[in-house]
Parts: C-alpha cells; sequence; structure tokens
C-alpha cells in the first residue's frame, strides 16, 4: 500500500465509525417524503413506474413509448428496491431508496481508493471531502441515473488505484465501475476510462505487465455490462438501438440532434469554483506543495489525469447541465485528500471557522423560517411563504421538529467535542453540509413538495374529466408530465407531435405558458385550465372537441 504524503498516521477526531454514523445522517434526508419533482425525478420514476406495471425490461418505456436516452440499469434497480420496499414506503419514496444505497456504495469506494493510493486512515477523510462539496449534495438526494454512474466512476477509480498493488482485483472493480457506468449512462465511463488506460502507461508506474494484466481483466469483467443488453436490445429492435447508440449517445455528444441543453465549452470552468468547494483549492493546494516531482507518483497521477480527463471530455461536448459534472468530484476529493497534512494553520482555521459560523447562521436562519412557516411567527413571513407555496398546509409536525432538533445538536455537540488535529477543518465542513441539508429535508420538504409535484394539478384535472371520452390526444406535453399521469391518474396520451403516437381523440391536454394559449387544430373547448400551485408560468389546458360522439373511456 502507498504510503501517505506525510509519512504520519492520521490522527482522527473521531472514530471512523462515527463517520459512518455522518455519512448515513448526510445520505438519508430528503429521500423520503415527498413525490417525484419535476424534471428529472418525475421522468426517471415514470421509467421504474413502467417496470413495475409490466413494461418491458430490454427496452425502457415511459408512459407507454420506448424511450431510449439512457441504459436500464438504474430503473431495473429501482424497480426491485421499489418492489421490496413499498410498502410499508410510499412507491416513489421506495424507488428512490436506491440513490441511498448506490451513494453508500460511491463512498465505500471512495474511501477504499484513497486507502490505496495514501494510506491507512485516509478512507475517510476522502469521504468527508466528497460528502463536503456544494455541487453533490442536491443531485446525490435525487432519483437519477447520475448516481449510478457516479458509483461507476468511484468503482472504476478504486479499481486503478488496486491495480498498484492487487493487479486482479483491481482489474475486476476497474471492469465493474466501467459497466455500471455504462448501464447507467451510456458511453462516457468506457470513454473516460478508456483514454486513462490509453494514457497512464506513460507513467513507470502504470507501465508494467501487471497493469496489462489488470486492463485484460479488466476488459473480461466489463464485457458483460458492455454486450449483454445491447445485444438483447438489437434483437428486440435494430431502430430503437440506433436510436439509442447514435442519437442519444454520439448525437448527443456531438450537438448533431436538438436533444438536451447546449452551452459554451467554458460552462464547467464558471460552475467548479463553487461546485467543487472545498475540494477544489485543497487539490490544487495538494499540487502546489507536490510540485512537478510529486505530481507523476501514482497518488497524485491518477486523481490528476481522472480530473483532466472528465473536465476536457465533459468540456467538448454539446450537451452540458451542472449535474453532469458529478463525476469530476470523485478524483478532486482523492487529490484533495494528501493537503490536509500540509495546509497551513492560517487556511485550516479560516475553513473550519467558515463552516462554523455558516453553521451557525445557517440554523437561526433555518429555525427562523420554520416559526414563520409553521406557526405565523412572525406573521408577515408567514404570509409571504404561503403565498410562494400555496398548495402547502402549514401545521406543527412533532417528527419533523424532533429530527430537526436532534441535527442541530448533533452538529453543535459533534463540533464541541473535535480535537485541534489536521482534519478537524474537513470534519467540522462535511458536518456542516450535513446539517444544512438535514435541516433543509426535514423541515421544509412538505412545502418545496407542494411547488414541485404534480398530484395536486392532476387531482383537479381529473375533476374536470367528463363521464365518457374514448382517449386523451396531448400537445407539447413533456415527458415529466406525462409520467406523472400515468404515475397520479393512470391515463396516457397519445401525442399529437410524434406521427406514430397520434390518434383521433374526444379530448386533448395542452401544455403551454401562462401568457399564451396555443388551442389544437380543429374545432374544440376548454373545460379545464390548471397548474401546479404557484407557478406563474407553465399552464395545462384540457379540451373537448366540439360536436363529438364520446365513448365511454
Amino acid at each position: 500500500m502507498t504510503p501517505n504524503t506525510s509519512g504520519q498516521p492520521l490522527q482522527q477526531s473521531i472514530p471512523f465509525a462515527w463517520i459512518v454514523v455522518l455519512a448515513a445522517a448526510w445520505i438519508l434526508p430528503g429521500l423520503l417524503g415527498h413525490d417525484p419533482w419535476k424534471p428529472d425525478e418525475a421522468y426517471t420514476f415514470g421509467l421504474v413506474y413502467s417496470l413495475l406495471n409490466g413494461g418491458d425490461w430490454i427496452v425502457p418505456t415511459l408512459a407507454g413509448e420506448p424511450f431510449m436516452e439512457k441504459p436500464p440499469l438504474f430503473y431495473w434497480s429501482a424497480a426491485l428496491v421499489a418492489k421490496l420496499l413499498a410498502p410499508p414506503f410510499a412507491l416513489h419514496d421506495a424507488a428512490r431508496l436506491t440513490t441511498g444505497l448506490y451513494m453508500a456504495l460511491t463512498f465505500a469506494f471512495v474511501a477504499g481508493a484513497a486507502r490505496e493510493l495514501y494510506g491507512k486512515g485516509r478512507g475517510a477523510l476522502a469521504i468527508l471531502l466528497l460528502m463536503a462539496c456544494f455541487g453533490i449534495v442536491i443531485r446525490s438526494h435525487q432519483l437519477i441515473t447520475d448516481i449510478a454512474l457516479l458509483t461507476g466512476f468511484a468503482a472504476g477509480f478504486y479499481g486503478l488505484a488496486l491495480a498498484l498493488r492487487r493487479p486482479g482485483a483491481g482489474g475486476f472493480w476497474l471492469g465493474t465501475g466501467v459497466g455500471i457506468g455504462f448501464m447507467a449512462k451510456g458511453l462516457l465511463a468506457p470513454g473516460i476510462f478508456g483514454i486513462l488506460a490509453i494514457l497512464l502507461p506513460v507513467l513507470p508506474a502504470w507501465r508494467t505487465r501487471n497493469f496489462a494484466s489488470t486492463l485484460a481483466i479488466a476488459a473480461l469483467a466489463c464485457a458483460p455490462w458492455l454486450l449483454l443488453w445491447p445485444y438483447a436490445l438489437y434483437a428486440e429492435s435494430p431502430a430503437l438501438f440506433n436510436e439509442w447508440l447514435m442519437v442519444n449517445n454520439f448525437g448527443r455528444f456531438l450537438g448533431s440532434n436538438d436533444i438536451g441543453p447546449t452551452a459554451d465549452n467554458a460552462h464547467y470552468l464558471r460552475i467548479l469554483p463553487w461546485y467543487a468547494l472545498p475540494t477544489l483549492p485543497l487539490a490544487a493546494w495538494a499540487l502546489w506543495r507536490a510540485r512537478l516531482k510529486g505530481i507523476v507518483t501514482p497518488p497524485f497521477a491518477l486523481p490528476l489525469a481522472g480530473f483532466i480527463v472528465i473536465f476536457l471530455v465533459l468540456s467538448v461536448s454539446a450537451d452540458a447541465r451542472e449535474l453532469y459534472a458529478l463525476p469530476m468530484l470523485i478524483p478532486l476529493a482523492l487529490l484533495a485528500t494528501p493537503a490536509i497534512d500540509t495546509l497551513r494553520r492560517g487556511a485550516a482555521n479560516l475553513m473550519y471557522w467558515f463552516s462554523v459560523m455558516g453553521g451557525g447562521f445557517f440554523i437561526i436562519v433555518a429555525w427562523f423560517y420554520w416559526s414563520a412557516l409553521e406557526l405565523a411567527l412572525p406573521a408577515k413571513l408567514h404570509v409571504h411563504l404561503h403565498a410562494l407555496q400555496p398548495g402547502y398546509t402549514p401545521g406543527f409536525k412533532w417528527l419533523a421538529f424532533a429530527l430537526a432538533a436532534i441535527y442541530s445538536v448533533g452538529w453543535i455537540m459533534l463540533l464541541l467535542k473535535l480535537r485541534k488535529t489536521r482534519e478537524r477543518p474537513v470534519i467540522a465542513w462535511a458536518a456542516t453540509m450535513t446539517m444544512a441539508w438535514g435541516l433543509v429535508a426535514i423541515l421544509f420538504v412538505g412545502w418545496l413538495d407542494a411547488g414541485k409535484s404534480y398530484r395536486a394539478m392532476i387531482a383537479d384535472m381529473q375533476k374536470a374529466l367528463p363521464a365518457k371520452y374514448d382517449c386523451i390526444a396531448s400537445q407539447t406535453l413533456g415527458e415529466p408530465q406525462r409520467a406523472m399521469l400515468h404515475y397520479y391518474a393512470n391515463i396516457i396520451t397519445w401525442r399529437l407531435d410524434q406521427p406514430s403516437r397520434q390518434r383521433d381523440c374526444t379530448l386533448t391536454l395542452a401544455q403551454g405558458v401562462a401568457s399564451e394559449e396555443q388551442v389544437p387544430p380543429g374545432r374544440w373547448e376548454k373545460i379545464w385550465e390548471g397548474t401546479r400551485p404557484g407557478d406563474k408560468v407553465e399552464r395545462y389546458r384540457l379540451y373537448r372537441r366540439v360536436g363529438s360522439a364520446a365513448s365511454k373511456h
């Protein structure tokens, strides 16, 4: 095992078991107690719900239509977990617990990689550095495929680190990580780790027969992941295989289609300063201390090469979102791990006191807003908060109050127990992020859910449905909305904008904006108009064909 850069063991302020407890406290809030939120959670759960209702396990389907954006590993996982845990949990909550399982695996692989690169005791520190990043907090509690991709990247980096000591095991975990990443989101993980496999042998540590053996074993380990589902998909439908491979992989990356958000090449360069805080400056400090001689050694070369490759690949892609930056946090957390040994006292104190003062301020603000939201103290702020989310019903909730109190008091007690050791600033920062997210997810999840859920809107629309109708067509209805219609109302629409899905229906549901109404072609009368509570932009309008002979649905 590679020793840590200081040659000294890490003196932890708290036992590893308590870091596991902290990680659990970080993972759990936000996984339960709210509906699938727009946009990513809603359509992802729609795919899971289709599986649970007899959908094809080879061809992912969303509200009755093939959805070939990503391979189905995450949907499979979430469907199995939901089948196991619902009841007692609501179906969507049970599915979202899959995210927690993937995050636990991600932490485990990151810890393993840090131990291999820097020595005993460093795994906990790498977990804390990943937990501390601003960019990961919200996304890692959502029902989205990118969390399985993150696990794949963590396993892949663990495999590359382990390969220096145990080529066989390293190859297995490298191949498995690539396979998980591929089955979660397509060609990104195989492409990035393929580039790393070509670049790393430039350095002596990887220019060995052992590393060649590692790559051979990795190829065998990832082959089933890369071949079985694509083969089954092609056997079922060559056209859908082509749509997945060419349109949703190469097409998105090259920008040869109109799918996905576009951004300039500096998108990730702009978001990293806040997205990767505090690991980015710590990683920069570690590199500065290492200088040129240290950078070519495995503890620095592997995470640095990984970060550069991921950053460049994402930056040249025509499809860009902050969500896609998640894999960059894995090598950054690893790269920042040795920085704690050499961090100057002033910088360490600044990091520690920034987290302490920021956390203290956040606790005061969170409880103040909770008092206004639930107790109407102060009354003016209560009215303002209710105006923002008019669908929320306020009131004192004992369970939420007790859990939030535990997070608040637990954070204070943890800080009081921390000794002045080198890793104290990182523990304090990670604990502050855990407390802050915990308070938001516990005290305000219902208020947020009132504006992000489609449940109330769809229930209101159902009241306006005629007693008899043959089917419902849809106009410009998005994927999240179609998914939630299927889930809440068991309604699958026939889309006017898809020739293969067009049907002459009695009713048409149109999605648009408040300022402009777009009536479907033909003679229609509007029988309902609505939106999510508090949403001033989106509008949904239900039309009935004039003079049609309605038949029973």
